[in-house]
């Protein structure tokens, strides 16, 4: 989650095309939602982090169906925050993580089937707003677990899956839609959360990864897309 990168969003419900497969539902700050990711395949879907709450989820659902899109058969994780990962209960299909963000996953819902929700709710207003009148709090692990690097191939449209070097985490996963040119960054670019810093060195590795890429366009999780040039300029300012 990044509480400092701009103001957009509000509250009107829109879906994005970015491409002739990529679309994307913009991020909100005040209840500090991401951007949600759809790639549309020729044999099946995917979706791009799982959102703030089933709320959240079913707003995004929504809107595909009303672009008469399929919902997604697989959801994958950019990193472990709850922003990000809450809404996984209610996504349709299966979810996909790393190793590190499943772990981090699973310490949240001990703690939240242990204790309740009291602390996960102390964090922030924004966590506050979107559960709002009790809503429930339930958080659920990944179904699949993958290490380093992999290649989803959803019929005509290949999606490369991998993990980066981040100054904002140590389980970041990019999503990069291959013959769009389209990567998905999640909140890989920003500082880190505890400590609002940016560490210089992972800033320049995820800035060599981007590069290794060679994307046209980057989709940072709470900021609308840019270009690959913008995303790297802000990373060399660490």
């Amino acid at each position: 989650m990044v509480w400092s990168k701009g103001e957009a969003g509000g509250f009107m419900l829109e879906l994005k095309k970015l491409s002739e497969r990529v679309w994307y539902m913009p991020f909100e700050s005040e209840r500090d939602r991401p951007n949600l990711g759809y790639v549309k395949g020729d044999n099946w879907s995917l979706a791009i982090d799982a959102g703030h709450s089933e709320v959240h989820v079913k707003e995004f659902y929504e809107l595909l169906e009303k672009e008469g899109l399929p919902l997604p058969s697989l959801t994958v994780l950019t990193h472990c925050h709850w922003d990000h990962t809450f809404g996984m209960h209610a996504v349709n299909g299966l979810c996909l993580a790393n190793e590190k963000t499943n772990a981090y996953l699973a310490e949240w819902k001990g703690k939240i089937e242990a204790k309740g929700p009291a602390e996960f709710l102390a964090l922030h207003e924004s966590i506050r707003k979107e559960y709002a009148d009790n809503k429930p709090v339930i958080v659920k692990l990944a179904d699949m677990i993958f290490e380093g690097e992999m290649t989803l191939d959803l019929g005509g449209c290949k999606v490369q899956v991998m993990l980066a070097d981040s100054p904002h985490t140590d389980d970041s996963t990019l999503v990069y839609v291959c013959d769009d040119k389209i990567l998905f960054l999640g909140d890989s670019p920003y500082s880190q959360f505890q400590t609002g810093k940016k560490d210089p060195a992972l800033c320049k590795k995820l800035a060599d990864k981007i590069k290794s890429i060679n994307p046209e366009i980057c989709v940072e999780g709470h900021w609308q897309p840019v270009e690959t040039e913008d995303t790297l300029n802000d990373l060399m300012e660490c």
